[in-house]
């Protein structure tokens, strides 16, 4: 048996502190740098959108 806290449904771990550098943008059409942008603060975290650089176009949310 291994031991270690169990993992919760959903939650790979080591995925929480995850950031982005580059992903796909929709209107430029291929994979672009991008800027995490603050949506809003919750009680049990912060919701962020990642923003392409270029175009400014939302690509992803975390």
């Amino acid at each position: 048996m291994m031991g270690g806290p169990p993992r919760r449904r959903g939650q790979p771990e080591g995925y929480q502190s995850l950031e982005a550098s580059l992903l796909h943008c929709p209107r430029c059409r291929q994979a672009m740098p991008v800027r995490k942008r603050l949506l809003l603060v919750l009680l049990d975290g912060e919701k962020h959108e990642y923003v392409c650089q270029r175009c400014g176009t939302p690509c992803a949310s975390k």
